[in-house]
């Protein structure tokens, strides 16, 4: 178990990309706002003077929802989710393009504002971070404020904080309040905030593992901690059986890591429905590009290209496939990413549904140490087949 004196925070920025975009736009606040898409929906003026903009019913195209305001979560729209099924639930809703570096920029200046506070920071994304509090002067409650006060001064932006014993229970209790949340809690407060959630509310349960929990009576983590150490292992083997036994009860040691050398970089989605290949092609082709981009932006924001890409592929039955492909040079390019997991995914059979795809880059060198590389054109990406 995790050592009382240690005092984790989790830190995720509130809507990270739409609030960005909120700065941007702030007769949008209040609306149901989708980030995803092309430049050509860039909002322009109008006659007079007023700002117009696209509308997703009006989207046509292969482009998937990068993410949402709440308002537009509430009308079930969300990330990964195709631009044209989503404009089935929320036709209304205000269409923006991405701007990754207009986001790249803001991640920059939040973490920056965290560190001069708490400079032992594990970066977890362009949108979330972990903290070490535990040498840092102050009560829990009053340097959250601090926290949240200095990260609005200089980004204009909201965050939701959760600040626990460890990482594990940081994680969840930062999605507890959503938006603009402070949660506090200590190990005596897991029976009463931690067990009555959902199982998966733990990460690291993913969908098959949610599902096989269900399947044996478990919904919620307060199930799971009352579960036997031994019955798990019996289901989930020794030791992700062991993992989920302790995640039930709160305990994780990890450290939070200040610096690391990442072996690989990948991105990958499970889908709420089976997917299958040729009736589904379109949209697993969206969301294979989506997978490229995002690991292509994950490079350049921690400054490393890669040689080897591979994909990956749950099937319904649950087999799992991976291939890879190794590049002459290392790229971080998303056209030449999408381009090579393309050539791996023509190894593989496409003859059943998925549960799962993802994409993943190896080979890492340093940027700033490799020869410059050109670069393709910024354009909406080729899709490849599924068939």
């Amino acid at each position: 178990m995790a050592a009382p004196s240690r005092r984790i925070a989790h830190l995720d920025m509130d809507a990270f990309y739409a609030s960005v975009e909120l700065l941007r736009y702030p007769e949008l606040r209040g609306r149901p706002v989708v980030i995803g898409g092309r430049c050509e929906q860039q909002p322009t003026a109008g006659a007079d003077g007023v700002r117009q903009f696209s509308r997703l019913r009006d989207y046509q195209g292969r482009g998937v929802v990068t993410t949402s305001t709440y308002e537009a979560r509430a009308l079930g729209v969300f990330s990964g989710m195709g631009l044209m099924k989503a404009a089935r639930s929320a036709p209304d809703a205000i269409l923006l393009p991405t701007d990754f570096d207009a986001y790249r920029r803001y991640s920059g200046l939040f973490k920056r504002a965290v560190a001069a506070i708490a400079p032992q920071i594990e970066d977890r994304g362009i949108d979330e971070i972990y903290v070490d509090l535990s040498e840092v002067a102050g009560e829990s409650l009053a340097l959250a404020h601090r926290i949240k006060q200095a990260v609005h001064e200089a980004t204009g932006l909201t965050c939701s904080i959760g600040i626990t014993p460890n990482k594990l229970l940081a994680k969840i209790c930062s999605e507890l309040d959503k938006p603009d949340g402070i949660t506090l809690l200590g190990l005596a407060d897991i029976p009463a905030r931690i067990w009555p959630l959902p199982v998966r509310k733990i990460n690291g349960i993913g969908p098959k593992a949610g599902e096989k929990l269900a399947d044996l009576g478990i919904a919620t983590i307060g199930q799971l901690a009352r579960a036997e150490a031994a019955w798990l292992q019996q289901h989930f083997g020794r030791s992700y059986g062991a993992w989920l036994s302790d995640a039930a009860h709160g305990r994780d040691d990890r450290p939070v890591v200040t610096s690391s050398e990442p072996k690989s970089i990948s991105r990958e989605t499970t889908f709420e429905q089976d997917l299958h290949p040729r009736r589904h092609r379109q949209l697993l082709s969206e969301i294979f590009t989506a997978l490229c981009q995002r690991v292509a932006e994950d490079l350049r924001r921690k400054g490393y290209l890669g040689r080897t890409i591979g994909i990956k592929l749950r099937y319904d039955d649950f087999q799992t496939l991976t291939r890879d492909l190794t590049l002459p040079t290392a790229v971080a390019d998303p056209q030449a990413i999408r381009r090579a997991a393309g050539e791996c995914l023509r190894r593989v059979p496409l003859d059943r549904k998925l549960r799962l795809l993802g994409v993943r880059i190896g080979g890492l060198q340093r940027a700033d140490a490799a020869p410059a590389q050109p670069q393709s054109p910024q354009r909406e990406l080729p899709l490849g087949s599924f068939d």
